[in-house]
């Protein structure tokens, strides 16, 4: 029994989808993380060889995996991948950044524009003619605006305004004193270093203090909200100027931890995507499934509707 495989790679968890045709059957699978600079190339590459392996028997016709930090580093890149075939020989694979199977499983390879705004924020589109492009997800030390780990560290940012009084206090500086159990202002400083600093997740776990603070009217949060669909709409019009969208309006689909806010983020994000021409729509697969979409697509064309038929009609 031979299986094509999609593969979501994470900072933190790994995602495995992988059909076999000959039975129709699909199955799933999840690990650990496998960015190279956190786990190093051959750790990353040894751990999706066993993930794989695993789900699938070893028995695998090709691979589509989407790998964090991917295209961003050319020794980087060159290393990963010569390891990684190492470990799959003979196997035909195809290698790219997480965001383009982020794109893939949202729109099920439909031209359109993805837009991620979780911990990190990244864009990724493609258009009728298959030309590709990408922006944002740089850093989070200089780059990431819109993101999670962007809004927590605003959220520090206005509670230390408001505890100086160089804007107005408002429901967020309660919130925050409430939250880390503060007494006194400065007491924000060494749990910040010590517990939330050396962490992206914990960062980026701020911003439901600012959905919250939101729902009481803060109006500086209120501000970086309006802020934060400012910045993602500024990537997909970048992406848009790039490519060459034949259908009006285009596609724009969204994920990401920032895009739960309530009613904050998404009916204004809606009527910014709809002045730049597009029209926003929910995901349709997970980002694991258009890895295997995008394996079928490279692989075996030729069952590539079958294959999305098949993940459509299990939604």
């Amino acid at each position: 029994m031979k299986y094509l495989l999609g593969i979501d790679g994470g900072g933190t968890k790994t995602a495995l989808c992988a059909v076999s045709l000959d039975d129709n059957e699909i199955k799933y699978a999840v690990t650990s993380g496998t960015s190279w600079r956190e786990h190093g190339v051959d750790g990353v590459a040894g751990k999706l060889k066993e993930a794989a392996h695993k789900l699938t028997g070893g028995s695998i016709n090709g691979i589509a995996m989407g790998l964090p930090c991917y295209g961003e580093s050319r020794i980087g890149d060159e290393a990963l991948a010569q390891a990684i075939h190492q470990e799959f020989p003979g196997i035909p694979i195809y290698i790219t950044n997480d965001v383009e199977v982020g794109w893939a499983g949202s729109l099920a390879l439909e031209p359109g524009i993805n837009i991620v705004a979780g911990t990190g924020s990244i864009a990724f589109g493609r258009d009728e003619s298959g030309k590709t492009a990408r922006n944002g997800g740089w850093s989070e030390f200089f780059s990431d605006e819109g993101s999670c780990y962007w809004m927590g560290r605003k959220v520090l940012e206005m509670y230390s305004k408001q505890a100086d009084g160089r804007i107005p206090k408002d429901a967020l500086y309660d919130i925050v004193c409430r939250a880390f159990g503060i007494a006194d202002d400065f007491d924000i400083i060494d749990p910040i270093h010590n517990e939330y600093m050396p962490y992206r997740e914990k960062v980026a776990s701020l911003q439901m203090l600012a959905n919250e603070a939101a729902e009481l009217g803060s109006a500086c949060v209120l501000a970086l909200y309006k802020e934060a669909v400012g910045e993602l709409t500024l990537m997909v019009s970048a992406i848009k100027n790039q490519l060459n969208f034949l259908k009006t309006p285009f596609t724009v689909s969204y994920s990401g931890g920032l895009f739960k806010a309530g009613g904050f983020v998404l009916p204004l994000y809606s009527q910014e995507v709809e002045r730049l021409g597009g029209k926003l729509a929910a995901p349709v697969l997970k980002p694991e499934e258009g890895a295997l979409l995008l394996a079928c697509e490279q692989f075996s064309s030729q069952n590539f509707e079958k294959v999305k038929k098949m993940l459509m009609e299990q939604r």
